[in-house]
C-alpha cells in the first residue's frame, strides 16, 4: 500500500486516518463523489446528502464510503480497504468518515483534532 507522507490539506478537504502504525488521507474528489451517488443509487449530490445525514450508515455503507475517501487521497483496491486494521475499534475510522463529511456537506465544524 502506498501511503501519503504530507499532512493531510483541510483546504482540499483532507482527513487523516490512522489504523494502527499507518496514517491514512482520506479525500472525497469529485471522482469520489460521482462514485458515491452510484454505489449508493442515488441520482445527485442532495440525495447523496440526505442519505448521510440521517446518521443512520451500516458497516457495509461505512466500507464503501471509507474506501471511496482513501482512493480520493491514495490508491487502495477494495480488498485492501477492506483488509485494513482495527487495532482500535470501528470509532477512529467513524470519526474521521464524519469529519470529511461534515468537510465535503457543511451542517456543522468538522473536529479540530481529526483522529
Amino acid at each position: 500500500m502506498r501511503k501519503k507522507k504530507h499532512m493531510p490539506n483541510r483546504r482540499r478537504g483532507e482527513v487523516a486516518l490512522q489504523l494502527g502504525s499507518t496514517r491514512y488521507t482520506l479525500c472525497l474528489t469529485l471522482g469520489a463523489l460521482a462514485e458515491l451517488e452510484d454505489a449508493f443509487g442515488v441520482q445527485d449530490l442532495n440525495a447523496l446528502t440526505e442519505r448521510f445525514g440521517t446518521g443512520c450508515l451500516s458497516s457495509r455503507d461505512l466500507l464503501t464510503l471509507l474506501g471511496v475517501a482513501l482512493r480520493g487521497g491514495q490508491t487502495l483496491s477494495d480488498a485492501e480497504v477492506a483488509s485494513l486494521p482495527l487495532h482500535e475499534g470501528i470509532e477512529p475510522v467513524a470519526a474521521a468518515l464524519a469529519d470529511l463529511l461534515v468537510m465535503t456537506f457543511g451542517g456543522g465544524e468538522a473536529s479540530p483534532n481529526p483522529r
